[in-house]
């Protein structure tokens, strides 16, 4: 047991460097002026997460009911697979550039979504305004820190 809980503090303690480390890292960036204060992120990816889940939720079960094709359901796979590899590529491997062409890859193929599932339920595409609307923001605030940080 004690052989246990010592990899736990250990993993914990890689766990908190690594966070700040990337926090330090992140800080040192230039960032433009009218940049988000770094606490606003996680409150707003938890509300954009919940209608994420609900409204990709419903597209999933829908293919699965083969109600709509499988097809349909392509763009929002892609686009979790680009969202949930943001994180990585930014704060883990620090690269902006990588960063920059992941969050046009969330923009287009959140736009794609929104495209195909229109025709279907058009209730999602109004759930995903919100959504379209972040990633608007942050794929302006992402591409403008590459620039700014460019070397």
């Amino acid at each position: 047991m004690i052989v246990g809980r010592c990899n736990v503090g250990i993993l914990l303690e890689r766990l908190y460097s690594t966070l700040m480390n990337t926090y330090s890292w992140y800080q040192t960036l230039i960032k433009p002026a009218w940049s988000p204060p770094a606490w606003l992120f996680g409150p707003v990816w938890t509300v954009l997460y919940i209608g994420i889940f609900l409204t990709f939720g419903t597209v999933f079960t829908l293919v699965f009911q083969k109600k709509i094709p499988m097809l349909v359901a392509l763009p929002f796979i892609l686009n979790l697979v680009f969202n949930f590899a943001f994180t990585p590529i930014q704060f883990t491997l620090k690269n902006n550039f990588l960063a920059s062409v992941d969050i046009l890859l969330v923009l287009a193929t959140l736009i794609w979504a929104i495209i195909v599932i229109y025709p279907l339920k058009p209730w999602i595409v109004y759930a995903q305004i919100p959504y379209l609307l972040w990633v608007c923001f942050a794929t302006i605030l992402q591409l403008t820190i590459t620039y700014l940080n460019w070397k």
